[in-house]
């Protein structure tokens, strides 16, 4: 079956993909020692590699080794060994597709029992009702701080080009530390980095300028930006129009709309907003409106699962359809469509009423089925979310221990 879904997609550094379906950032939340890519992460992106898309894009890699999503995130920074990372890169191009680096800082979104930084635009701390005490409590970032911070994303992109990485992909999404700086609910500051869009995207703006300067011009630049926060006042659909007209002259490729943060985790399949549930493709709506504005390509993650929808998608004027749980479930998905069948199983649907609670629990339930991929095993869909929740957290109990000493090593050793 011939389908625009496999035909090549060309971008403006030259790099031409596979074709327009790519496996979009999931935070593994798998590193081995020294907060690095090991053989788990190598495994998991070879068979995703294999399974016929086009474009691999890694979760959270992070640029400052004081501030981590989660204790088992894996960090490129001017201190970390290349040859992990020059392995994984070689994994993920194993079938023949490109592999970009998607880099990233959590800000304020950093766990309370995490050692290291916790910082945001303003000190706004995330909102999550009972179970708020799961974050720590943000400090205003400092203009040093600011741009210091510009500098370790252009760093960790140079040396994921050393390492054979196709591309990255600057996170400015799902309320971390980019997409605080573009919301008005967290970002009050009343200095140049604060008040109108112009300002609150000047972070974004100038960690965008910084990462393409210190790439080569065939090295793929791409953004993942909200297409809205679904948070009352927040930031929304025409920021984001706005937002993608700024990035046009800066040399970026693609364009990755998705939406939601802890606050309001949309992009998790609880969306605030009621067009968006109970189907697929959450942010196709939003999309449309964006496309028919938007200068450069678009990528739209979000609940993608089947052929049909996935093809509806592109009939929109959307360049790359993404999908991540899917993958996670059937790695050989796109290699399935190619071939007329479609996927033979979905995660057990997580129906509990606390929604940070249920997003949680559809993460680890992702992240058990990305551990099973990555020992060579096969996905168990049906797996109880409460399973892989407790699962979840003695591991990242243990890492977080791991990541205590490593970085009080780290420091001792600085």
């Amino acid at each position: 079956m011939t389908s625009e879904l496999f035909s090549p997609l060309s971008l403006r550094s030259g790099q031409v993909l596979n074709n327009r379906i790519a496996k979009a950032a999931m935070e593994e939340n798998m590193a081995g020692d020294g907060q690095l890519p090991d053989k788990e992460l190598f495994g998991l992106y070879r068979r995703w590699a294999t399974g016929g898309t086009g474009l691999l894009i890694t979760g959270n890699v992070m640029v400052h080794a004081e501030a981590l999503t989660g204790p088992a995130g894996v960090v490129l920074d001017e201190a970390a060994p290349l040859e992990p990372f020059i392995e994984w890169a070689k994994a993920g191009k194993a079938g023949g597709g490109a592999i970009w680096m998607q880099i990233n800082h959590p800000g304020r979104q950093i766990g309370s029992d995490m050692p290291g930084v916790v910082w945001g635009p303003s000190a706004v701390a995330v909102d999550l009702g009972k179970h708020s005490g799961r974050f720590g409590r943000p400090v205003a970032m400092t203009p040093e701080q600011i741009q210091t911070t510009v500098t370790r994303y252009a760093v960790t992109a140079r040396r994921a080009e050393q390492a054979g990485f196709d591309g990255v992909e600057v996170h400015a999404a799902h309320g971390y530390l980019l997409s605080q700086f573009l919301s008005p609910l967290v970002n009050k500051r009343t200095d140049q980095w604060g008040g109108p869009l112009e300002n609150r995207a000047r972070m974004l703006l100038d960690v965008v300028r910084a990462v393409r300067a210190a790439v080569s011009p065939s090295f793929a630049v791409a953004v993942k930006l909200n297409s809205a926060d679904f948070q009352r006042g927040g930031f929304d659909a025409d920021d984001a129009r706005q937002v993608i007209e700024m990035l046009a002259p800066l040399g970026v490729d693609l364009v990755e709309l998705s939406g939601g943060s802890y606050e309001s985790p949309a992009m998790s399949g609880r969306p605030a907003d009621a067009r968006t549930q109970a189907r697929e493709a959450y942010f196709l709506d939003l999309a449309k409106d964006l496309v028919r504005t938007s200068s450069l390509p678009l990528m739209l993650t979000g609940g993608i699962t089947r052929r049909a929808t996935a093809e509806q998608v592109l009939d929109s004027g959307v360049a790359i359809i993404g999908m991540g749980t899917a993958l996670a479930v059937t790695p050989d998905l796109p290699d399935r469509w190619r071939k007329g069948h479609e996927a033979d199983k979905q995660l057990r649907p997580v129906t509990w009423s606390d929604k940070a609670l249920a997003s949680a629990a559809g993460m680890a339930q992702v992240r058990h089925q990305m551990r099973r991929i990555a020992r060579g095993s096969r996905p168990t869909p049906h797996t109880h979310p409460a399973f892989a929740l407790i699962s979840e957290r003695r591991k990242q109990q243990r890492a977080l221990r791991r990541y205590r000493a490593w970085l009080s090593a780290s420091q001792g050793a600085a």
